[in-house]
């Protein structure tokens, strides 16, 4: 098991502060996937007792990033195609009507905030920190689903953050042309700028198809 520390936070309940512990470490690989996440090991290693080990569990369970198996207890969830691609299906759908709100809609305010996210993630990966591209590339993405002024869709966009984190750090982490991530974002910029409707589709599903690509590649070689 991963030498884990408490990420200290005395503004969060203690279980809200073990979930994003143990979250942490499952989305970087610190605890692989099929390891055991024992109630008993966990309190000692973070110095807390089992109550908010366990609630911290079925927080994870709630996100998909673990399971219980009768008989062996949680462990943490394996990635599979059937899930990642269930969780992309309903990503465009969303993505589609997102911009089926903005193209040809976005004000010049609006353009210029975008461009301004796009900088700082170029900025997040020259520095090559995955967290902060993480962060950068879904605050880049908020802007455009803050941009259609429709609160149930970017409320809905935001628990669905909550499923993709995993399949987005895989990607960050196996993808070795962060280069191309820079360009698919300039070509989402460009043609929301344009008012195009077609061509802001096209970059958007282009975008999730690669991201789609690696993140397959991942799952298959069980990295």
């Amino acid at each position: 098991m991963a030498n884990l520390e408490l990420i200290e936070n005395d503004y969060l309940p203690l279980r809200d502060v073990v979930f994003q512990t143990l979250r942490n470490a499952i989305l970087k690989g610190e605890l692989k996937p099929g390891e055991r996440l024992m109630e008993m090991k966990l309190a000692s290693k973070l110095g807390v007792s089992r109550t908010p080990i366990r609630e911290a569990i079925r927080m994870l369970e709630q996100e998909g990033l673990a399971v219980t198996i009768p008989r062996r207890g949680a462990q943490v969830a394996k990635m599979t195609e059937k899930d990642m691609d269930a969780v992309y299906d309903i990503r465009r759908c969303l993505e589609r009507l997102t911009v089926e709100y903005t193209s040809g809609k976005m004000d010049v305010g609006q353009i210029a905030q975008l461009r301004y996210a796009q900088k700082v993630f170029e900025e997040a990966v020259a520095e090559g920190d995955n967290v902060e591209i993480e962060k950068k590339d879904w605050e880049f993405h908020s802007v455009i689903f803050n941009a259609t002024g429709n609160t149930r869709l970017v409320s809905i966009m935001n628990t669905l953050q909550e499923q993709l984190s995993r399949y987005r750090w895989a990607y960050l982490q196996h993808n070795t042309k962060l280069q191309k991530l820079i360009e698919e974002h300039r070509q989402i910029v460009d043609a929301l700028e344009k008012g195009s409707f077609e061509e802001s589709i096209a970059a958007t599903m282009a975008h999730l198809d690669s991201q789609e690509a690696i993140i397959k590649e991942v799952i298959k070689k069980g990295v």
